[in-house]
This record gives C-alpha cells, sequence and structure tokens, in this order.
C-alpha cells in the first residue's frame, strides 16, 4: 500500500482508459465489445521492465498482491444487481450449481491437446481448469509455482487475461446470433470465475439483447459468484484428480513410457 507510484499510474491507466470508452463492432450479427479493462491491461504491458521499463520487477509484485482486492470491488458491485432478480436467480439454481461439471469439459480437451504439443507436467497446471486466481492458490497449495505445474497455470493465467476478454465476448456474440441456447443460459456460462471475462461476455450479450441488460448482468454475476464458492472445490476433488489420470494415459500413448512425477507432489 505504500507504493504510490503504482497507485498514481493506475489512476493514468483508468483515466486514459475510460476517456477512450467502450468500443463495439459489428461482427456478422453479433457485437465484439472491447471494454476499458482491456485497454488498462495492454498499456499497463508496455509499462512493463520488458519494454519501456516504467515500473521495475518490485512494482509489479506489489501490484499483483492488489488483484484479489480490486476484484473484489468489483464483485461487490455486481452484487447490487442481484438483489432484484433473485426469484429468477433462484428459480435457475441447479443450472448455476451443476454448470460447474463444465470444468471437466476443459480437462478432457485440454490435456490431450497439451501432451501432444509438447507439454511436460505444465500441462496439470494448464489444464485443469480456467485458471483463474483460486486457481493459481490450489495449484501453489499442492505443487508450488516455481515448479513445471506452476508455470502452467500462471502461462494460462496471463494469456487469458491477456486475450480472454476479447475471446469471450466474440464467444457470447457469435453463441447469441447462430445458437438457439437463451440469453439467459449464456450469461450464466460466462460467469467462469473470472471477472473480466464475465464482464467483456455479458457486455457483449447486453449490446445484443439492452431489455435484458440487468438480467443478464445479474445471471452473469450470480454464476461468477458460484464457481468461486464451488468451483474450487470442484477442481480440487473433481477435475485436478481426473487431470494427473489422463495426463498419465496421454503421455504413455505418446511416449510408450510412464509420466514422471512432480517433485512437489
Amino acid at each position: 500500500m505504500k507504493n504510490w507510484k503504482n497507485h498514481l499510474l493506475v489512476l493514468i491507466l483508468v483515466a486514459i482508459a475510460e476517456a477512450i470508452g467502450v468500443m463495439k463492432f459489428k461482427f456478422g450479427p453479433g457485437t465484439i465489445v472491447l471494454l476499458p479493462m482491456l485497454y488498462a491491461l495492454i498499456m499497463g504491458i508496455f509499462l512493463s521492465p520488458k519494454f519501456l521499463k516504467v515500473v521495475k520487477e518490485k512494482d509489479m509484485k506489489d501490484a499483483g498482491a492488489l488483484i484479489t482486492i480490486s476484484l473484489m470491488l468489483l464483485m461487490a458491485r455486481y452484487g447490487t444487481m442481484i438483489g432484484p432478480t433473485l426469484p429468477k436467480i433462484i428459480k435457475s439454481s441447479p443450472a448455476l450449481i451443476l454448470q460447474e461439471l463444465g470444468n471437466l469439459g476443459t480437462v478432457l480437451l485440454g490435456v490431450p491437446v497439451a501432451v501432444m504439443l509438447g507439454l511436460k507436467r505444465e500441462t496439470i497446471g494448464a489444464a485443469h481448469s480456467i485458471a483463474r486466481e483460486p486457481n493459481i492458490a490450489l495449484i501453489s497449495d499442492i505443487y508450488g509455482l516455481d515448479g513445471e505445474e506452476g508455470q502452467g497455470v500462471m502461462g494460462v493465467y496471463i494469456c487469458g487475461t491477456v486475450v480472454g476478454t476479447v475471446f469471450f465476448g466474440l464467444l457470447a456474440s457469435f453463441f447469441a446470433a447462430y445458437t438457439p441456447l437463451h440469453p439467459y443460459s449464456l450469461a450464466m456460462a460466462s460467469g467462469v470465475g473470472s471477472a473480466s471475462m464475465m464482464t467483456a461476455a455479458v457486455g457483449s450479450l447486453t449490446a445484443m439483447f439492452p431489455d435484458m441488460k440487468d438480467t443478464l448482468a445479474a445471471f452473469g454475476a450470480a454464476s461468477n459468484m458460484l464457481s468461486g464458492l464451488d468451483g474450487l472445490y470442484m477442481c480440487l476433488w473433481l477435475s485436478l484428480p481426473l487431470t494427473e489420470w489422463l495426463y498419465k494415459k496421454t503421455y504413455k500413448f505418446k511416449y510408450g513410457v510412464e509420466a514422471t512425477t512432480s517433485k512437489e507432489a
């Protein structure tokens, strides 16, 4: 909290990003929505030691400690939208809870692809989930972030932060335009545990269905909160053990030998 340089830079980046505002582009029948959050992220990347060197490694570590607090403020804002639509959310609660089984789809698709691309133990961290903050904490606790599993989860986390908002916004528009899925179901599906990705997806849906604006935001926020609550346990009890098992099977299929075990396990 004593790093005033970070606070000043954040204030400047936010002011510039908000001045640019939301940008919308038509993509077929859908809409791609670029949010100020994305502009701030890109500008922040160029301030890093690898580019303009405005910030140092210490500044980046100090900023990283505040990510969770910042996201808590965002989720508190979304929480205020849930109250007026609470009856609809309660009716959809089974769907909101069961959607966490979608984590298993990430494993079944991601592990074979990662191994075939040549990844080793990095596959465990990269493919067990979409690798947001709770998943980083889980991998750190079990394997450690200095190991291969930690490198995998951090790699996916960074990629998700950089391109995830654009990808989710585009994906939501595509499914809303080309599939019979209801906008409410798409809003629920956007709550995967990432506030930025959920915001981008709901923003795209809101641009296409402005009359459903408040309800879409409420469904997305409620889904995201539930993902944060039970998603971690879903990963711990189901997706992570499945990832380990599938990794060993896929590794043996490709290389013909047993997979190595983690030094941290």
